[in-house]
């Protein structure tokens, strides 16, 4: 049986690598786990890249990736597990907000107890911003109802088998959503609970852009509910020109026709608006059609270094 830990870590413009780095390697060398560290650069623009280089020519450990631009975290996990050589994985982030100190945990649960997937559930944040955390919470209950899967809390921080890992590999998909993909794919699995804590170097890269965007894939890749609502609109609508014709049509039989610019207005207000989100929603849906016919890959390599053999290859 393959005892290795797979640990991978993407990395994106963020500061002083090394400090999590060497917490996560003091963590498992203690808990005498057998590991490799993956750390993927996902296109920084800052001294990132040397900084993981100088990490692999320390520890044969570790292999360093980078790729050959920024192609969004989702693509640099994807990076990361397709270089594993464990018998399992973990997926950590590389500002600590992730601890691995249950890291221990979570590989015990899976050597001792053979789950296949032992997820890293966020049990509070430490001073969260209320409406995120409102938003939050709204985006995860409405992807449960139209999709089945159930994200509350969840995070990328959680261990795959090689068996589970192989299935989520198995999932063409160009656009990714590694969070859902890894809850669907099944499994037994169990969970592990830990708070989330303050950022203590560097600042989040995640906007309030990319977390829509986030929300908006993950929604549209479970689920196509979505493409419903423009049918149950046009009922809707249908159902309510039905009362307005029967209406207008008995005021005008009994003499009582009102001026009716100011409802037509409105109706036309109503009418477009909706068709234009109708609209959005299946462009967002024919958007997603494009991008997985391309068939691009998800990411490009450009170097990697691996220090078991302090060798360059590059890509």
């Amino acid at each position: 049986m393959n005892k290795m830990l797979s640990v991978v870590m993407p990395i994106y413009n963020e500061t002083q690598i090394a400090v999590g780095v060497e917490r996560t390697i003091g963590i498992l060398e203690k808990a005498n786990i057998p590991y490799e560290l993956i750390l993927v650069d996902d296109g920084s623009t800052n001294n990132s890249w040397n900084e993981m280089t100088d990490l692999a020519k320390k520890y044969d450990t570790i292999t360093a990736i980078a790729l050959s631009r920024n192609f969004g975290k989702e693509s640099a996990l994807c990076a990361g597990l397709d270089a594993v050589k464990g018998g399992c994985c973990i997926c950590i982030d590389s500002d600590m907000q992730h601890p691995p100190e249950i890291i221990p945990e979570m590989y015990r649960l899976w050597l001792e107890e053979g789950y296949e997937v032992v997820e890293g559930v966020k049990n509070a944040r430490i001073k969260e911003n209320p409406i995120y955390r409102f938003c939050a919470k709204s985006f995860y209950t409405i992807l449960k109802k139209i999709s089945g899967i159930d994200l509350q809390n969840a995070s990328d921080f959680r261990l795959l088998d090689k068996l589970a890992l192989d299935a989520w590999r198995s999932m063409p998909e160009r656009e990714t959503f590694f969070r859902g993909m890894s809850s669907w794919i099944g499994f037994r699995r169990t969970q592990v609970y830990f708070d989330v804590a303050e950022r203590s170097i560097g600042t989040t890269k995640w906007s309030t852009k990319n977390l829509i965007k986030l929300a908006v894939n993950a929604i549209t890749s479970y689920s196509s509910v979505p493409l419903y609502f423009a049918t149950c609109f046009g009922l809707m609508f249908l159902l309510f020109f039905l009362i307005m014709f029967v209406q207008t049509f008995y005021m005008k039989l009994n003499g009582y026709a009102q001026s009716g610019f100011t409802t037509v207005i409105i109706l036309q207000l109503i009418i477009g608006s909706v068709t234009m989100i109708n609209i959005g929603i299946i462009g967002i849906y024919i958007k997603k059609i494009y991008e997985e016919v391309k068939n691009r890959p998800r990411y490009i390599i450009r170097r990697i270094i691996r220090g078991d053999k302090n060798n360059d290859d590059s890509e």
